[in-house]
């Protein structure tokens, strides 16, 4: 056999054969990087919208208990004579938007004595609610009722309205919630990549689903009840009643709430597996389009290709064998020109890039820890802070309280009302509240964020003193976020001194810049944690959780900013944080 017979039958052997070995392997790894990935976002997603879900349920659960203790509504047992329920159920719907479309009470009669619509006043409804979806909420009984078939617009929450000044029930109060809004999150979920959603009740039925399923006529079906699955979150199952192909579904269950356990609700995300792994196709078509023009070009150039692709083809293959054997990339081998040389490139490019999805997963599984810690933290704040600010208004009635006591009360009603806006923009899980620049006096802001911890700081006999040196303070900043930065700094100092302890801060000029300092006479931060005090969960003070610092640092990057960390002249901690005093196309 001719030399060149044997070069050409050891390139298609070795080449050929190697080449398709090692393009099998890397489009099998792959396959399996892209499903862990399409595997772990439906987790997430379904986690998240499970979630949203469930912050929208308990707050018309809330809603509707509240209300149903407030004094207006034993107005229900005169009739309504003056229509003072009625308005104020006009008002709450108005308040409200769409959110319900009708807030209505009605007596043990069945008869509409009240509603945010004139109209239905004086109409007979049924008087018992179904109670097969209940939850107790602040000692109120709260029902749903989903109406038959599967045109699913809007669902009916019932609470009972008890009489106060004697035994018994006045009747109920009937709130009609709008069910498209769920659908919109669900849309918005299933939005892209073929995804659908669905939502399942305790029995199996479908409550709510994206617009493929309500298109298929799911709604309130129970053909979806057996892809609950409680051993796992994401599962691999035939596509039956939804198609043909086998479908990747991803689960959450309703986590509910400390007060309300919720209604048991299971979330799920349904991804096609054909429509998942397109690309993962498409990357093999092409796999074999290369294989046939290397064929084709070996039978012609065979001379040619013995020699100038044998040597490449041998460095490709050692480097392919050491990713294998190591699973870490080495020095990328010289391919030379031609097929095989893009062949190489693709494949290490592949190699990469499946290397820097793995990372962005483990960067995106801690994310979404945070976020899921962040909205379980959120949902324990709101009702504190709803307690403080009807606290801090009922005080201000008070006729004796002095001027002193009256200007705290409002620092609680403000820092409530900013703390509720902050609840609020953690909850909303589209995206991130935007920032709201304008002209802000940092001196002012100093002093009045020490104002606001000066009764701790007595307290705690701590001093805290101001040196506002700055000539020019205005920067153009987002004022909320900006006192929360000195808020978190200055707590953080009050809660590690001891008695007798002091806390500076100051104001400086520093150019285009704007300087503010906060030094204490603390124990200060070891040199070599300095570089940690600003990570998530990291923390010193006993009982701390670790977000604290990490918030400051976003926010002060978020303004263009930077923050470090110091040795003060008092002996202690020394924050320095430079603002930028303009903002790029900030007015």
């Amino acid at each position: 056999m001719s030399i060149r017979k044997t070069l050409l039958i050891a390139f298609v052997g070795v080449g050929l054969v190697s080449s398709a070995l090692f393009a099998g392997s890397a489009f099998f790894k792959a396959r399996q990087a892209v499903q862990a990935e399409i595997e772990r976002s439906l987790d997430v997603q379904a986690r998240g919208v499970s979630a949203q879900i469930d912050k929208m349920m308990f707050e018309r659960l809330q809603n509707a208990a509240t209300w149903s203790q407030l004094g207006v509504m034993q107005d229900l047992q005169v009739q309504d004579v003056d229509k003072r329920l009625s308005r104020f159920l006009a008002d709450l719907q108005a308040g409200y938007g769409d959110v319900y479309v009708n807030l209505s009470c009605v007596d043990m009669q069945g008869r509409v004595v009240s509603s945010s619509n004139a109209a239905l006043v004086g109409s007979r409804v049924a008087t018992s609610a179904p109670s097969s979806l209940s939850a107790s909420v602040a000692g109120a009984q709260v029902a749903l009722e989903f109406p038959d078939g599967a045109a699913l617009t809007s669902v009916g929450m019932y609470v009972p309205l008890r009489a106060e000044f004697r035994e018994g029930l006045l009747g109920s109060l009937r709130l009609q919630l709008d069910w498209t809004r769920i659908y919109d999150v669900l849309d918005l979920a299933a939005s892209g990549e073929g995804r659908m959603v669905a939502v399942l009740d305790g029995n199996g039925r479908v409550v709510a689903a994206s617009a493929e399923l309500r298109k298929r006529g799911l709604l309130m079906s129970t053909l979806l009840a057996n892809w609950r699955d409680a051993s796992a979150t994401v599962v691999v199952r035939p596509g039956a009643p939804l198609g043909d192909s086998d479908v990747i579904v991803g689960s959450a269950a309703s986590r509910g709430d400390a007060r309300v356990p919720g209604f048991g609700w299971t979330t799920l995300v349904v991804q096609p597996v054909d429509r998942a792994f397109e690309p993962i196709h498409r990357m093999a078509m092409i796999f074999l389009g290369l294989f046939g023009l290397v064929l084709l070009f070996t039978v012609f150039t065979a001379v040619w290709v013995s020699r100038q692709i044998a040597a490449p083809i041998v460095a490709l293959t050692l480097f392919a064998r050491g990713y294998v054997r190591q699973k870490a990339l080495g020095t990328p081998p010289d391919a030379g020109g031609g097929e095989v040389g893009e062949l190489g490139d693709a494949f290490v490019s592949m190699v990469r890039d499946i290397a820097l999805s793995q990372q962005h997963l483990v960067r995106a599984s801690k994310l979404a820890v945070v976020g899921e810690m962040s909205a379980a933290i959120a949902h324990e704040v709101r009702t504190p802070l709803g307690i403080l600010r009807s606290s801090a208004q009922m005080l201000r009635r008070e006729a004796h309280i002095s001027v002193e006591g009256r200007e705290l009360v409002g620092f609680i009603e403000s820092e409530t009302e900013r703390l509720n806006r902050l609840v609020s923009a953690m909850l909303d899980t589209a995206r991130p509240r935007a920032m709201s620049f304008a002209p802000v006096d940092v001196n002012a802001l100093v002093h009045s964020s020490v104002a606001m911890l000066a009764a701790q700081a007595e307290a705690r006999q701590v001093v805290v003193s101001e040196r506002l040196e700055a000539a020019d303070a205005v920067v153009q900043c987002d004022r909320e976020q900006i006192t929360q930065v000195l808020l978190n700094i200055l707590l953080n100092g009050l809660q590690i001194l001891t008695r007798g302890g002091r806390i500076g801060v100051s104001t400086h000029d520093a150019g285009p810049n704007l300087r503010i300092e906060i030094a204490d006479d603390g124990p200060g931060i070891d040199p070599a944690d300095r570089a940690k005090v600003f990570e998530a969960f990291f923390f010193q003070r006993e009982g701390g959780i670790g977000l604290g610092l990490a918030i400051v640092q976003q926010i002060v990057v978020a303004h263009g900013g930077e923050i470090e960390v110091a040795q003060s002249e008092l002996g202690g901690a020394l924050f320095q944080i430079l603002l930028p005093r303009a903002q790029p196309g900030a007015l």
